[in-house]
């Protein structure tokens, strides 16, 4: 039988009516753990020291909704390892260890799974890299694949019911997905959001796209599912009952794949920062079509939205063209790019480097575009081939995905391998060159912060906590950037007239964030660092137990 592209395009259902809440008869204790991520560009790991108290990134959605769906009856402890490593104590706590995570973490997944098994506990592993391969996690108990669903309440049946291993590996696979207006409030009451950088938050799930390297319309469908607004609003109200970093992200594959439901969500936001005086940021990951939607970037600029991520991918019609992401072209993206900034949005965007239509002249061509588009972070990798999505397919039947853990990506380009990895060091190490880096923050500081509405005061914004976090914040990067710094000089350039205009929050922001990227890059260019956050090259080995 001939498998077809509609195959993998077959939405999974979703439960139909109100779930029922299953009362356990047994007790369970469950320990959920997040594996460590390899560092990579995204992870700001750099900054850390800055802030005084941020150990990690982002909180991890997937594992906090699956601990807050688990039993009431049961007793749930959460470890994420980017913050602590969970010790063998925990694991003897423990009844159960489940498991999340991508790709990238898979050593550590495996590495989590031998850790419980010496303890004798049931392992459990789902998320979206068991889901998109569970071949890759072959020595687990129970395997969760899709999302959450009846495979959910299956599994939790099996666990209520068996304390000893499974004699051979059990799969509960998803045929009816939870409705996303279902979903529980993530169990933030397990975290300490103060230790993260960014707080986040999902909406819909699903993107109506089909780009060629992306595997998000295979796992979650094309039709984005959607939350209530009431829904968000709770989850943000739950929030910050946690702590607040100052700033949320909303972690959509597209905030904007149905745009009638946000501009349905915008409102309520609105009336939410209003409330509660502003107290965050809102940032989020959406195509760059946003451009065209004026009234829906008034009420983002109103809900108080400071950061778009956009995937821009290349700056070359051709390339664009060859990955179906034609969706980019729909108006000129430079004038896209300026229309976000004139709303106070900061473009973050991807850049994609190693596809087929790459020439010699490719990292050129993207630094010009740098240059002309004043973006500050652009996350630029090397091409790498996940599996369910049509560029695996295609490069299989070409003969070109290759298993080398000695190389930065899974691709066998066109172009030389040495040369693309070349190319993509002298773009990432010229980006982020101080100098150069200074250029396009001031540029965004003088044509795209002003823009951004003029919030109040307020207690939530004053507190004694955030002026402490604040001065915290600059008194580091005064020391360790001001003073010490190899490119202090190129700092106080742009640190002079933003202290004298009192920009000292865009101070912080530049100084904070632009001392990862130019630390990240010098690490690129002596080789310590990956060309691609999901680089197959192997640098560090997972932990041993304590």
């Amino acid at each position: 039988m001939t498998t077809t592209l509609k195959d993998f395009e077959k939405p999974v259902p979703e439960m139909v009516g109100e779930r029922i809440r299953y009362i356990p008869q047994n007790h369970r204790r469950i320990l959920c753990v997040f594996p460590k991520y390899s560092r990579s560009f995204g992870t700001l790991h750099h900054a850390y020291p800055l802030t005084g108290k941020v150990k990690a990134f982002m909180p991890p959605q997937g594992i906090l909704i699956v601990a807050a769906y688990l039993p009431q009856e049961w007793e749930v402890r959460f470890v994420d390892e980017n913050i602590k490593p969970a010790k063998k104590a925990d694991y003897k706590w423990a009844d159960v260890v489940i498991v999340s995570g991508m790709h990238i973490q898979r050593p550590h997944i495996n590495r989590i799974n031998e850790l419980a098994h010496q303890q004798g506990k049931i392992t459990v592993v789902g998320g979206p890299s068991v889901s998109g391969c569970p071949e890759y996690y072959p020595d687990f108990d129970i395997l969760h694949i899709g999302e959450l669903g009846d495979a959910s309440d299956r599994m939790i049946e099996y666990l209520d019911s068996h304390k000893e291993r499974p004699a051979q590996q059990i799969r509960f696979e998803t045929k009816e997905r939870l409705p996303l207006n279902q979903f529980p409030t993530p169990a933030y009451h397990l975290v300490n959001l103060d230790q993260y950088m960014l707080a986040n938050i999902q909406f819909s799930s699903g993107c109506p796209y089909r780009c060629e390297f992306c595997d998000i319309p295979e796992l979650y469908g094309r039709n984005p599912r959607i939350k209530t607004p009431e829904q968000v609003i709770a989850e943000l109200d739950q929030m910050l009952a946690c702590g607040n970093p100052g700033a949320v992200y909303f972690v959509d594959d597209n905030f904007v794949g149905d745009r009638r439901a946000v501009m349905n969500l915008l409102p309520h936001l609105i009336d939410w920062q209003k409330r509660n005086g502003y107290p965050v940021q809102f940032a989020c990951e959406a195509t760059l079509n946003l451009a065209m939607s004026p009234k829906l970037l008034e009420m983002m600029r109103e809900a108080y939205f400071c950061t778009v991520f956009c995937g821009i991918e290349t700056p070359e019609k051709d390339a664009l063209h060859s990955i179906s992401k034609t969706h980019n072209l729909s108006m000129p993206i430079l004038e896209a790019i300026k229309t976000l900034n004139s709303y106070g949005m900061e473009v973050v965007s991807g850049i994609i480097m190693g596809l087929d239509t790459d020439t010699p002249d490719t990292a050129d061509r993207i630094l010009e575009f740098i240059r002309l588009s004043n973006i500050p972070m652009l996350t630029i990798n090397l091409l790498h081939a996940l599996p369910r999505t049509p560029l695996w397919r295609r490069l299989e039947q070409e003969g070109r995905l290759v298993d080398d853990e000695s190389r930065e990506s899974n691709v066998e380009f066109l172009l030389p391998y040495e040369q693309v990895v070349e190319m993509w060091r002298r773009c990432i190490t010229t980006a982020y060159d101080p100098e150069f880096l200074y250029q396009r923050y001031a540029y965004n500081v003088q044509n795209t912060y002003p823009n951004r509405i003029k919030v109040p005061n307020s207690p939530a914004r004053t507190s004694k906590e955030k002026i402490l976090k604040g001065l915290t914040i600059m008194g580091n990067i005064l020391l360790r950037v001001g003073l010490f710094g190899n490119y202090r000089q190129t700092f106080w350039k742009f640190a002079k007239p933003a202290f004298k205009a009192g920009k000292i929050e865009s101070l912080i922001h530049v100084g904070m964030v632009g001392h990862h990227l130019i630390q990240f890059a010098k690490e690129c260019a002596s080789g310590k660092e990956s060309a691609s956050f999901y680089s197959q090259k192997l640098r560090q080995q997972p932990r041993e137990i304590t």
